[in-house]
Order: structure tokens, then sequence, then C-alpha cells
């Protein structure tokens, strides 16, 4: 079976890393978080250069993977080397239930998140989208559907295995057949001994 690299994409709260990490665990391939090599400590942005450096030292570094992230700077790299791309796009009102739990859980637990960030509880308290995640994702959302729309259509992505998920029952759907496409293909490749 040739190898499969992963690019996850889709809104703020849509379920990539969850995803992501799914995937590592079922199918064993090394994850790449793009929120964890940007956010350096403070939420400082890691500069363009860097960031596509360490991105692509990831991907030299192994023949299968997945890497769940939105970022512009990344993308070309990320996908002229993927395989597969997941566009995770469940309803704007899903996205907002999921990011919004998903802040209040990280900010009430205090869990680092990346380099010494923890999600902070003002992203309730902000309507500005640089303030504030949920407003970040409810602003985003029709921007995010409109680009990966053009970039699923466009002819340099065409030699991709694109899916556009709305439904987690979907996703598993997906996983579940990759995990026993991975798993018939290896017991194909062994041989009885004699």
């Amino acid at each position: 079976m040739p190898p499969l690299r992963i690019s996850i994409v889709g809104c703020s709260g849509s379920g990539k890393s969850t995803l992501a990490r799914e995937i590592e665990a079922q199918l064993g391939l090394p994850r790449l978080e793009l929120d964890g090599v940007f956010h350096q400590p403070n939420w400082e942005p890691l500069p363009d250069e860097p960031f596509r450096e360490r991105v692509n030292a990831f991907m030299d570094r192994h023949d299968e993977w997945v890497i769940d992230g939105n970022y512009g700077t990344v993308r070309s790299l990320v996908w002229e080397r993927a395989t597969t791309v997941l566009w995770l796009h469940p309803s704007r009102w899903r996205t907002m239930r999921q990011v919004c739990w998903r802040t209040l859980r990280r900010g009430l637990t205090r869990k680092e998140l990346w380099n010494g960030n923890r999600e902070p509880l003002s992203n309730f308290h902000s309507f500005k989208p640089e303030k504030s995640i949920i407003a970040w994702a409810w602003t985003t959302y029709p921007k995010n559907a409109e680009t990966y729309t053009a970039l699923f259509a466009e002819d340099r992505w065409s030699g991709l295995d694109t899916h556009r998920f709305e439904h987690r029952r979907d996703i598993q759907q997906w996983l579940g057949e990759t995990v026993q496409a991975r798993a018939q293909s290896r017991m194909a490749h062994i041989t009885p001994e004699n």
C-alpha cells in the first residue's frame, strides 16, 4: 500500500485535532498540529520562514504522517507532499457549539495547549476575532468554506484524494474503511511460512 500522508483542514472548532489524534491512534501515523508549531510562548507567532522549515523537517523525518491546521503559509508545502486532504465542514452552529465548549473546558481546566500557552477565558468577553477564538470561528466560517471549495476545484490539487465531511458519521466511516483497507493490505503482504 502506498504511504498515507494526510492534511486535515477546516474552521476553528471543526474537529481537526480530534480527528488527527484518532488517525494517529488507529493508523499509527506521526502527527503534527500546526497550532503547536505556530504559537510560541506567550502566543507569539512563529515567523513564516522558521514555520515552513519546521513543517518541512517534520515531513522529511516521516514517510507517512497526519498534519492538522489551516495555515496558508505552509498549505502548499503540505499539500504538495500529501496524498489525502480531509476538509471538516460541519454546520456553522455545530462548529460554534464545539468551539464554545472546547474554549470553556480549556479555560476552566487551564490545560496547557502549546509552548506554555493556555486558553484564556477572555475568549468569552470579546467580539473581536483577533482576541477571541469564538469570534474568529464565527467570522471566518464563510471565508473558510469559500477558500476550500475553490482549492478543491483547482487542477493543481486534482491528484489529491480529497474529502469534505459535514457529519461525524461520515468521518468515522472513512476512518473505519481506511483502517480496514490498510489491515487487509498488510495481511496480503504477509507470506505464509513453509
